[in-house]
């Protein structure tokens, strides 16, 4: 008994021994890994992710902003308009969720410093990141480690990039390290004033229910989708006579060459190439970042601009002039030389009605030069849309763009101006010399067109203060059209000072002084003339009727301003249907609330946004215009973008007080190369891939993008995937990427990396 029970003690002992070995060798094992990841790994942050708006599939009716109907700004043809749910495309947002383990993947790169320009040689712009390699290849093997770990919990994770470690998923050398890609979660659970997507209480926008599960199942499958990206992305420079300033729909030389006249500045509109480019437009010689507003407004790089002609030819006009290695504005003008703010209060002074910054809020430079009207109006709480066209004044848009002020290369020639119907509230012409009397007035009957009711055209000219032959010729002429269009001169002055004069005139508010006419002419539209129809519509010499229903647009003038911003337009009402299926009023509240709670917990405080650095903002696909409501406060101007092949809700953008544009984005935006610091894209690339190849989109957003400016994309998660492979292959920095229930957020950021090979474009070669 006694033997048995030793012999018994003795195997316990000896089985308790072997466990302690084995536990204590697993403990030294599990140190040694944790020690070695450590040196590599980067700890996760849980964030609360909440809910925000969905979209309702369902439509039943088009809109014009009058009758309760959504109709397409597209050609005036049967079946451009689409009816009730037929060939809509409309603008969702990703569902965000408050459940953790919704975070299918989510990637947040500290931002680098301001002073990062990399002005000082272009080997920097060719091989950026190649120095790295050793150090990239060294941290290989940890990183596979962690993508293993994704793909046994079944997220995805983007940092680094594709571990295919090849030149084609990573051309030219440069490549992505652990530093340069820090995950990070920004905000801690329950700290909702950091919290990176926001809680919202309007859980039924932007959200489409038919909605697919997008790929983001294992990190093998998006390794592979990235692979095979990278392998057909290969980047190639754009070589065109325009060079750096390369516009592909404004320097088509081929197709400018055909055209049998130039005598209505045909040369100027846009001719676009037949395949779009997928080039990527080079930077000028020693390009450096911008210089930030407001000190912009006086002066920019000449390195960034490098155009002299225009300070020899207007340099004593005080439109510009080079000093050193600046290009400086003093703030004048042709037709301002003691300043612009002085010429802005002259006018006010003129007409105090005009009341800038309050009645007058959105209004139309036609001519604008180097824009230091629209420059200076900002100070009054004004927006003007600064129009010119890209000519022998070298680079005056350009000029205005790069200063931080909204300007768009564009021409009044054949075509009407790609803006809706009476939506202005005042024109101005600072010595434009536009032949506005000739063709029975046709041009400045477009600028009645889209010239609100009762608003103002200030014609600052030399026709209403010199009196030589010529002068007084234009004036008589102006008098004679202007009264026969029932525009009633309620002003003229001199402005000693300047020794310029102006004279305004104001559209009238009701039909009766055109019935009232001994002579139609110039002659009324016929009724099925759509005012509205702006995109590659032919200029008509003739008027449209003025609303007389009081429930109309245009009927009444817009609350003032700031209170405009907010307010719901009197013409939208509840026996509509908006965009996103909600009764109108319903609809513009609760996009309204969306865009503010996404920009104040999200953009302003998530994303690692410098905001100080950001100027001129584009949304690329605007709705209501909630994205430019939302950062109204800050120093920043947002040109809203409604494609032509969505509903036509432009119109509701001007009466907040923003502006805006029509544009097909299967085509070349008419600005220059670098025009902005930040794009914003919520749902438009899964929309264009329905029309058109997604590459030559991205490529322009390359182009009217500057050197590390910002690109925020709200879209389907294979879409996401899809421009984050782009992105990637041309060098760009992937700030985040986010996916949750087939939908997603990425934000990235353009670097100074242009590509070694070139890609002639035939078109663009005189």
């Amino acid at each position: 008994m006694a033997g048995g029970s030793s012999s018994f003690g003795g195997r316990k002992s000896s089985d308790c021994c072997s466990k302690i070995n084995a536990v204590t060798s697993l403990g030294i094992s599990l140190v040694g890994i944790w020690m070695l990841m450590s040196l590599f790994s980067i700890p996760l942050v849980n964030s609360e992710i909440s809910s925000t708006l969905k979209v309702t599939e369902k439509l039943s009716g088009q809109y014009t902003g009058i009758s309760g109907d959504f109709t397409v700004n597209a050609k005036r043809e049967e079946d451009a308009t689409f009816q009730g749910e037929k060939g809509f495309r409309r603008g969702r947002s990703m569902e965000e969720f408050s459940d953790e383990k919704g975070l299918d993947s989510y990637q947040n790169e500290e931002r680098e410093g301001e002073n990062s320009n990399l002005s000082n040689g272009e080997e920097n712009q060719e091989d950026s990141g190649s120095s790295d390699e050793s150090q990239s290849s060294s941290e290989s093997s940890n990183l596979e480690s962690e993508e293993v770990d994704s793909r046994e919990t079944g997220s995805t994770s983007t940092s680094g990039e594709s571990d295919n470690g090849g030149e084609d998923s990573n051309p030219d050398g440069a490549e992505t390290t652990a530093e340069d890609e820090n995950i990070v979660l920004k905000s801690k659970k329950g700290e909702e004033e950091n919290e990176i997507f926001p809680a919202g209480d309007q859980s039924e926008i932007l959200k489409e229910t038919t909605t697919q599960n997008g790929p983001w199942s294992t990190q093998a499958a998006e390794s592979e989708k990235e692979n095979e990206s990278n392998d057909s992305l290969k980047w190639k420079t754009c070589k065109t006579d325009a060079g750096p300033d390369y516009i592909p729909c404004l320097d088509n030389v081929q197709a400018i060459r055909k055209l049998p006249s130039t005598s209505h500045y045909e040369h100027r509109e846009r001719h676009c190439p037949i395949e779009a480019p997928t080039c990527l437009v080079p930077l000028p010689s020693g390009y450096k970042q911008p210089i930030g507003w407001p000190r912009s407004r006086e002066q920019i790089w000449y390195s960034n601009v490098p155009h002299g002609k225009l300070a020899k030819v207007k340099g004593h006009q005080n439109w510009v002039k080079v000093t050193g290695e600046y290009l400086t504005f003093p703030g004048g003008g042709t037709q301002f030389k003691q300043g612009a703010l002085h010429y802005i209060d002259f006018l006010q002074k003129s007409l105090p009605q005009i009341s800038w910054g309050k009645q007058t809020r959105v209004i139309l430079d036609v001519g604008c030069g180097v824009a230091s009207f629209g420059g200076y109006l900002f100070e009054r709480d004004v927006l003007a849309m600064s129009l010119a066209p890209k000519d022998e004044h070298e680079a005056q848009v350009q000029f205005a763009l790069e200063r931080g002020i909204p300007a768009i290369s564009a021409v009044m020639g054949t075509k009407r101006l790609p803006f809706p119907s009476k939506v202005f509230d005042a024109v101005h012409c600072a010595r434009c010399r536009v032949p506005w009397h000739i063709e029975g007035g046709k041009l400045l009957l477009e600028l009645n067109r889209v010239l609100r009711p009762g608003g103002h055209f200030l014609w600052s000219a030399t026709p209403v203060y010199r009196k030589d032959e010529e002068s007084v010729g234009i004036w008589e002429a102006m008098s004679e059209l202007t009264k026969s269009m029932c525009w009633e001169l309620v002003e003229i002055n001199e402005d000693k000072l300047n020794e310029v004069g102006v004279a305004i005139f104001r559209k009238p508010t009701s039909n009766d002084c055109y019935q009232s006419r001994t002579q139609n002419d110039p002659p009324m539209c016929e009724e099925a003339d759509d005012p509205d129809a702006a995109w590659n519509i032919t200029l008509e010499a003739c008027m449209h009727k003025a609303p007389e229903d009081a429930s109309a647009r245009g009927s009444r003038w817009p609350s003032k301003w700031p209170l405009r911003s907010e307010k719901l337009p009197y013409w939208l009402t509840s026996s509509q249907v908006g965009v996103y299926g909600k009764a109108a009023p319903a609809d513009f509240a609760a996009d309204f609330d969306h865009w503010k709670h996404v920009v104040s917990k999200s953009y302003l405080n998530g994303l690692g946004i410098n905001w100080s650095s950001v100027r001129n903002v584009m949304d690329m696909k605007a709705v209501y215009g909630g994205f430019a409501a939302a950062l109204k406060d800050l120093k920043v101007w947002v040109m809203n973008v409604v494609p032509v092949d969505s509903p036509d809700t432009l119109p509701i953008i001007y009466e907040r007080g923003f502006f805006g544009i029509y544009h097909d984005w299967c085509e070349s935006f008419s600005t220059y190369p670098r025009s902005y610091d930040l794009l914003h894209a919520d749902h438009l690339f899964s929309d264009i891939k329905k029309r058109c190849k997604i590459v030559p989109v991205f490529a322009e957003v390359d182009r009217i993008l500057r050197p590390e400016g910002k690109l925020i994309v709200r879209d389907n998660a294979e879409t996401i995937l899809e421009i984050e492979n782009m992105a990637r292959s041309a060098k760009w920095k992937v700030k985040m990427s986010y996916s949750k229930d087939g939908e997603g957020l990425l934000f990235v950021q353009k670097s100074f990396w242009r590509p070694k090979q070139e890609q002639i474009i035939k078109s663009a070669i005189a």
